[in-house]
């Protein structure tokens, strides 16, 4: 004889399904979550905790996570004095994908971007380099990249891009610039691939501006509109102090719907100074 379920009986287990579905739910959740946080803490572990200093030029940069918390450990920024010279390089970059392995990939990238630049100055043959060692490395995944080196003594910095968007530039001799320099491929992408150098002289105040696409792109925000803001913002505070001149284009994420990480670097110059000699 079949006993039929109440209605009360029939509520109890309704109850208990959805809160074992709840529960799994909840545990899925915090297995993304912990995720996150790994891609998160492995990738600021991984960027410079300050910057170098020079006289003459101040330095900043900020590093801001999506704002929906899973496209996280792509984008990255390094600065480094060059050996044997009073130089400093920078450099700036974003790697396809955003996760853990995105993020540990980003940590090789800045590894063979600095041992490469230790042998080399010139831009143009570190991005050579570092394409061709990651092309040996037979990953899958590849970045883009800025590579700058900053002479304080000539005041020249000499620039290659490689697949990277534009830099921003403004001084007190000329208006402000969206740096559309000749670049190559993103690098591990084309075996050799060649990056060509463009030179300026920075001989008045001034500041250089280097940001990832989350920055100045968006899903419903073009990025001719984010290059605008940027613009104009350096345009108007190219004479401010480093570290709010890099919130300010940071900030500009917010406008685009901060769907993808983003990376600002900030290098602001005095001028070349050139002492005269005493009497």
């Amino acid at each position: 004889m079949n006993r039929r379920r109440t209605p009360h009986q029939s509520t109890e287990e309704a109850l208990r399904s959805l809160g074992r579905l709840t529960a799994q739910i909840l545990e899925r959740i915090k297995l993304q979550q912990a995720r996150v946080e790994l891609a998160v803490a492995l990738q600021r572990h991984m960027l410079p905790s300050e910057l170098p200093a020079l006289p003459g030029l101040h330095a900043a940069a900020r590093y801001t996570p999506a704002r929906d918390g899973l496209d996280i450990g792509g984008d990255w920024y390094d600065a480094f004095p060059l050996p044997g010279t009073a130089s400093v390089g920078f450099a700036i970059g974003d790697v396809q994908g955003h996760d853990v392995e995105a993020a540990a990939f980003m940590g090789q990238v800045r590894t063979g971007l600095r041992a490469i630049a230790a042998a080399t100055c010139d831009p143009g043959e570190v991005l050579r380099g570092v394409n061709e060692l990651l092309i040996s490395m037979g990953t899958d995944l590849f970045t883009t990249c800025s590579f700058l080196r900053f002479d304080p003594v000539a005041g020249e910095l000499a620039c290659s891009r490689a697949g990277h968007v534009p830099a921003v530039w403004a001084s007190a001799d000329c208006p402000v610039e969206v740096v559309w320099d000749p670049g190559g491929l993103p690098l591990g992408i084309m075996p050799g691939e060649t990056y060509p150098v463009t030179r300026r002289r920075l001989t008045r105040a001034g500041a250089f501006v280097l940001f990832t696409d989350g920055v100045v792109e968006g899903p419903s925000y073009p990025i001719d509109r984010g290059l605008a803001e940027v613009s104009r913002l350096v345009g108007a505070g190219y004479e401010a102090d480093a570290e709010e001149l890099a919130t300010r284009v940071s900030q500009v994420a917010d406008r685009t719907g901060h769907s993808d990480d983003a990376a600002v670097l900030v290098l602001r110059h005095d001028g070349v100074r050139r002492d005269r000699p005493g009497p």
